[in-house]
């Protein structure tokens, strides 16, 4: 599928259906929705429904409803189509599919086999970890071959990205300015496809924001090490690289990081206690200061 046309500013909103939107959610497709009006541009809704054992269609409907609530629109999506369609990650296999070919026979994925109790044992031992918590991949766990590069489908296999030694990958984020990651240091080997059949969120928004021509990526600052990992991904692919704008995150009242598991926060409730709009950006704004 060709890459969309690239001339004008195009952001996305990219929710994920396995609960209902909470107040950091909205932070940042409120962001996102700003930037898009600041650069007269449009916004693009993808469904990233990816999990089959929590996607839920009535989240998604639930996703859709409170963005409009909060005056949020975009110009194609799953519920108004496009050029760029389908927009529901879940329709969209064949194009992971033909990403991890080029990748693989490219010689830069290797199938990990090593099981929970290995990378738990792993993680026990003096290796660093990343922003997010995780354990990095031994590199001593790499195969010393690689599978025949005629291998045409991921198969029953968890693959992992050959993240190289002490390369440093940097960008400018546009709100943080000048970010740098260090391979196999601040992360290492990724996976990009699950033994499931699923692609790794890594592989599947790259492949994604790229065909849907995006040149602004706005997500939580929780995810720069993702841009780190998704940045190795699109030079491999050579693909065009999208800015990117890390927003700030938000807490709970307890000052911890909002979750789906919490329904305290979401907009479904705000919603139903009666807050309107307004008061939920000022809750926002509140929550931010703090």
């Amino acid at each position: 599928m060709p890459a969309a046309d690239r001339s004008s500013y195009r952001g996305r909103l990219a929710p994920s259906p396995s609960g209902h939107l909470h107040l950091g959610h909205l932070a940042t497709f409120g962001v996102a929705a700003e930037r898009a009006r600041q650069h007269q541009g449009m916004l693009i809704y993808r469904n990233e429904d990816l999990d089959p054992q929590r996607s839920r269609a009535s989240y998604v409907q639930s996703a859709m409803q409170d963005l409009r609530w909060m005056g949020i629109e975009w110009r194609e999506g799953p519920d108004r189509s496009g050029p760029n369609a389908p927009y529901n990650q879940s329709q969209r296999l064949p194009y992971y599919v033909a990403a991890w070919r080029q990748l693989h026979q490219a010689g830069y994925l290797y199938p990990c086999t090593r099981s929970r109790k290995d990378l738990a044992h792993a993680a026990r031992a003096p290796h660093a970890e990343d922003e997010m918590g995780e354990a990095l991949y031994p590199v001593e766990f790499r195969p010393d071959y690689h599978y025949q590069a005629h291998t045409q489908a991921p198969g029953a296999h968890n693959w992992r990205f050959r993240v190289p030694e002490n390369q440093a990958i940097t960008f400018q984020d546009q709100r943080l300015g000048p970010i740098s990651a260090i391979g196999q240091k601040d992360f290492g080997d990724f996976l990009v496809w699950r033994k499931d059949g699923v692609p790794a969120y890594e592989l599947a928004v790259v492949v994604d924001d790229a065909a849907m021509g995006i040149t602004e990526v706005v997500r939580g600052e929780d995810l720069l090490r993702s841009t780190a990992r998704q940045l190795l991904l699109y030079q491999a692919l050579q693909l065009s690289t999208p800015d990117f704008y890390h927003t700030p995150l938000i807490k709970d009242s307890t000052g911890r990081r909002l979750a789906k598991r919490s329904s305290a926060d979401s907009i479904r409730e705000l919603r139903e206690k009666g807050m309107r709009p307004s008061e939920v950006k000022q809750l926002i704004q509140e929550r931010l200061e703090t």
